[in-house]
């Protein structure tokens, strides 16, 4: 039986080392939940995503896998993205420390729970 992925993106995070992300690495384990925000108004970028973890800028999701993404945020279906951290690679370099996954929630049993 096919079944499509969950997963949208598994990237790492831009900007890392010129953000917040230094200051918060020590929290950053595998599996912990990061928030995303559009930044339609961004002068590099309107589809510029933020990654934040709980309100720290800790970098964006790279350009080449943010449109989509992008685009849910921005008409407010953030709700169904769940992002979280997949990798911890202390010694790579700042670009390649954090990996993130970003996946769209299941929500097929919703109904059925609610």
């Amino acid at each position: 039986m096919y079944e499509p992925s969950r997963t949208l993106t598994e990237t790492h995070i831009a900007g890392f080392a010129y953000y917040d992300g230094v200051d918060v690495f020590a929290d950053l384990k595998v599996g912990t939940t990061l928030e995303l925000a559009a930044q339609p108004d961004n002068s590099y970028d309107r589809d510029a995503v933020m990654v934040l973890y709980k309100g720290t800028h800790i970098g964006f999701i790279p350009r080449r896998h943010n449109c989509e993404i992008s685009k849910l945020l921005y008409f407010g279906y953030g709700e169904i993205l769940e992002t979280k951290v997949n990798r911890v690679t202390p010694e790579s370099t700042p670009e390649g420390q954090i990996g993130i996954v970003v996946k769209v929630k299941d929500g097929r049993f919703a109904k059925i729970r609610a």
